[in-house]
């Protein structure tokens, strides 16, 4: 048997990144054997069987002699089933049973055999056709991700079995060719209303502004006060995604385990891991570097409900992020930069049992318990929290038919958007992401304004950092009532108001 070589383009998927992957074919005599090199994972050593009985039920000849398959480059790790079709494509134009194409250079084939040929989904196709299409090519991809793929905007074929894609690359029968379109974003078909939470106007204030700049938020009250009816409230009040922002999150949701799934595309990520998450659930992590919880709500929010319930390296591992708006994964065999530009709203009881502080129903704690309560949250992290709001237990008068029960909210999403827009135009960023240096241009208060932060400075000793995010929910509060001028000190005073923690160490002693 003369020796023949066959080449096919993929690409691999790390991270966010999909690096392109040449997969070269060879055929010789000898011994039958099938070898697989280029630092493949156990899932692609196992495509061996698939391919040759995917193969087999075509009716093709699995040829006997030495089959050698190279994904390279070779120090790029492949995982994951997505090289199945191309190597069987390639054995099939190596032994001479499928003839080369011209075309065939610039098309990408993606995709996962079973052993009666049919071509299976796999993750990450809509990360791969992005890039395919800035390099100008062709995809071939399986028929459940066609619509996945469509989303890039990239010319895609698509199909469900091996025999497909043999007629088409013989010349038989070609794969309609379909152009991507991007669907227009949209928010979910139903949301809940803000105006559906009795009372608490403090706590839906607070909403708004954290809406508005894109501020972290801590609710903290006892069991039942609707701390969690209210953060699961806080995307309705949202902007809309860009579509820079909806391609973002679209590409996130196809490397994840869950997947993309086009109802849910141009709506902001809504994240609620339970309090047992570990570290790698939160921030990523895994043998192959998967992307967490605060990357899947890049662009949206992460609701950390029960916050001192969390594992303490899970929450000091959120620091990092909040900071940076990035998080990068490091592991023996991969590493991964993901983006997490998210917005934390947590929830807490004030102790143990809940009801420290309570005039209705007793607490039951002593002092040493809740001083443990509440050393599970750090310092640092509190301080990373623009707002902290107490949620008090709303009066029996709040469900009467009569009783005020506030904007809805559609008329303080409108609110917030605007104000976010202001924000946009002004510094090209929400008040939330301002730097240092742009908060001394644009978040400067009037006389009385900086009189008064100095006041709360020296009296509640503020950290520089606390400072910087009373002058930040200062500007937000400025552009909700649509000033643009300097910051008054009506405006410093609720944001210090807004931040319960820094008046009063001990939750107990909050307002």
């Amino acid at each position: 048997m003369s020796f023949s070589l066959a080449r096919l383009i993929c690409r691999a998927q790390v991270g966010l990144a999909a690096p392109l992957v040449h997969v070269e074919v060879t055929l010789a005599g000898g011994l039958p054997v099938f070898h697989i090199v280029g630092l493949p994972a156990p899932v692609v050593r196992e495509s061996r069987e698939r391919v040759r009985a995917a193969l087999l039920s075509c009716g093709f000849e699995f040829p006997a002699g030495r089959i050698v398959v190279n994904l390279a480059p070779a120090e790029i790790p492949k995982d994951g089933g997505r090289f199945e079709l191309p190597m069987a494509i390639g054995i099939l134009l190596a032994s001479g049973q499928l003839a080369a194409q011209p075309a065939a250079t610039a098309c990408e084939v993606y995709g996962e055999l079973g052993l009666d040929a049919e071509i299976r989904p796999v993750r990450g196709i809509l990360l791969a056709a992005a890039h395919a299409g800035r390099a100008g090519h062709e995809l071939i991809v399986p028929a459940a991700n066609l619509e996945e793929a469509l989303v890039a905007g990239t010319p895609v074929r698509s199909a469900s079995h091996l025999r497909e894609v043999c007629a088409h690359w013989s010349g038989g029968h070609s794969l309609p060719l379909h152009h991507g379109s991007r669907p227009s974003g949209s928010g979910p078909a139903h949301q809940p209303d803000l105006r559906d939470v009795r009372g608490q106007l403090r706590a839906k204030r607070a909403l708004l502004i954290a809406a508005a700049g894109g501020h972290n938020l801590l609710l903290i009250g006892p069991p039942g006060s609707g701390k969690t009816l209210l953060a699961r409230r806080l995307p309705a009040l949202l902007p809309p995604l860009t579509d820079s922002e909806a391609l973002d999150c679209a590409a996130i949701a196809s490397v994840s385990q869950a997947g993309f799934r086009l109802e849910r595309y141009g709506q902001r990520p809504f994240r609620e891991p339970h309090h047992t998450a570990s570290v790698p659930a939160l921030v990523g992590g895994g043998a192959r570097a998967l992307p967490g919880e605060v990357t899947l709500a890049h662009h949206g929010v992460l609701f950390l409900d029960e916050l001192p319930e969390f594992d303490r390296r899970a929450l000091e591992a959120l620091r990092e992020p909040l900071e940076a708006g990035v998080v990068n994964v490091s592991r023996v065999a991969a590493h991964a930069t993901y983006p997490a530009r998210f917005q934390l709203i947590a929830a807490m009881n004030p102790c143990p049992c809940g009801h420290e502080g309570d005039e209705q129903i007793p607490c039951r704690c002593t002092p040493a318990q809740v001083a443990r309560y509440r050393a599970r949250i750090s310092g640092p992290l509190l301080d990373r929290f623009d707002l902290h709001v107490p949620v008090d237990r709303p009066e029996p008068g709040a469900f009467s038919a009569g009783a005020v029960r506030g904007e809805d909210s559609a008329a303080l999403a409108e609110r917030a958007a605007c104000a976010r827009a202001r924000q946009i135009a002004r510094q090209g960023c929400c008040n939330a992401e301002l730097t240092d240096e742009h908060c001394e241009r644009w978040c400067a208060a009037d006389a009385a304004g900086e009189r008064l932060l100095e006041q709360a400075a020296a009296r509640f000793h503020l950290s520089p950092r606390a400072r910087r995010r009373i002058v930040k929910l200062a500007r937000t509060i400025a552009d909700l009532e649509s000033d643009t001028g300097g910051i008054t000190a009506a405006q410093v005073g609720e944001a210090v108001m807004l931040r319960c923690l820094d008046r009063e160490r001990l939750i107990s002693a909050c307002p």
